[in-house]
């Protein structure tokens, strides 16, 4: 067994991660300012296996004696939230997330340096695919097609590279997960999250899922999506996000790879929404859709090549979107009932 240091611990991925490490026996250390959702408990803040440290990880005052006794970290702070984020705030996207990452990567190589650190996994993002037009993406061609629009797109590419420039001038072992769509239960409502009114409701989260259910669940008729709903995604639950995350962590055949996680499986929006509507209506209302405008940086299509985490890892998503859609639709009715969203 091994210890873990993650950052971004107490964020929307870091939480399923931090237990899929656990319930496998890692010792881990979480770091969180809760600069997203401010203060929050999880079900493992009373693990013994777990230490939480409240910090900024751009600050290099943060990382003074964190990676003591630390086998493996997971690089995971990032600032991030729905497309509205990306519209909103793409400065602060791009700058605060290389200092994120840079200092991040310093702390790293010292403590590889060391003899201390044996690898980091850094946490990347189906969007550095974002301006992709054949399919499904594969390990790679995110180095041969155009780099992304978005500042987020971007930032997520210029994340991968910081682990191949470690590992080239320092030899910092490293690997890449590179998650496509998580979806599940635990998001909050963000601080920063911009205010996007959708048909007369106000967007709460940073994720289709839970948004289409909350505005179905609130009765919004007819629902509003963002574009023709034509958009295809493969919505992957975060429990097997967090499993393919730590499989790579885990495996000396993952050093120097990069990883799609992600269910093979293609949604279109459309589809989504009606999944939702009629898991809480059936067939007693009929289901109608209006078209809102889109954002520039609504990707259309993505679809992964799912094959290399299989062959080398091991790894498949398991959770079907039904099974997710039943955890999700009563999470968020029950975050409606009391106020949370």
């Amino acid at each position: 067994m091994s210890t873990y240091l993650v950052t971004g611990a107490k964020g929307f991925i870091g939480e399923y991660l931090v237990r899929e490490l656990l319930n496998s026996g890692h010792e881990v250390v979480g770091v969180d300012d809760f600069s997203k959702y401010g203060p929050t408990t999880s079900s493992f803040d009373d693990d013994p296996r777990f230490t939480f440290v409240e910090g900024d990880v751009s600050s290099a005052s943060t990382w003074e004696g964190l990676l003591d006794g630390v086998d493996v970290l997971i690089a995971g702070a990032a600032l991030i939230g729905g497309i509205s984020y990306f519209h909103t705030r793409p400065f602060d996207i791009l700058a605060r997330n290389e200092q994120i990452m840079a200092q991040t990567m310093l702390a790293a190589i010292q403590a590889f340096q060391s003899a201390q650190l044996d690898r980091v996994v850094v946490v990347s993002s189906s969007m550095v695919y974002e301006s992709a037009t054949s399919f499904p993406s594969k390990e790679g061609d995110e180095l041969r097609i155009p780099p992304p629009l978005s500042s987020y797109g971007f930032q997520k590419l210029s994340t991968e590279y910081f682990a191949r420039a470690a590992y080239e001038q320092y030899g910092l072992p490293y690997v890449i997960a590179r998650p496509f769509n998580c979806v599940g239960i635990g998001e909050r409502r963000s601080k920063f999250e911009a205010v996007v009114d959708s048909g007369g409701i106000s967007l709460a989260l940073s994720h289709v899922v839970p948004d289409l259910a909350q505005k179905i669940l609130k009765g919004q008729d007819p629902l509003h999506i963002l574009g023709d709903g034509n958009q295809v995604r493969c919505y992957t639950y975060g429990g097997d996000l967090a499993r393919g995350i730590r499989l790579a962590s885990e495996s000396d055949s993952a050093l120097l790879q990069d990883f799609n996680l992600s269910t093979p499986v293609a949604t279109s929006v459309h589809e989504l929404a009606e999944s939702i509507w009629r898991k809480v209506y059936g067939q007693t209302r009929e289901f109608r859709i209006v078209a809102d405008p889109p954002y520039e940086h609504d990707v259309q299509f993505r679809l992964p090549d799912t094959t290399k985490a299989q062959q080398v890892l091991g790894f498949t998503a398991e959770t079907s979107l039904d099974e997710v859609l039943n955890e999700v639709i009563p999470w968020v009715e029950e975050a409606l009932q009391r106020g949370d969203i």
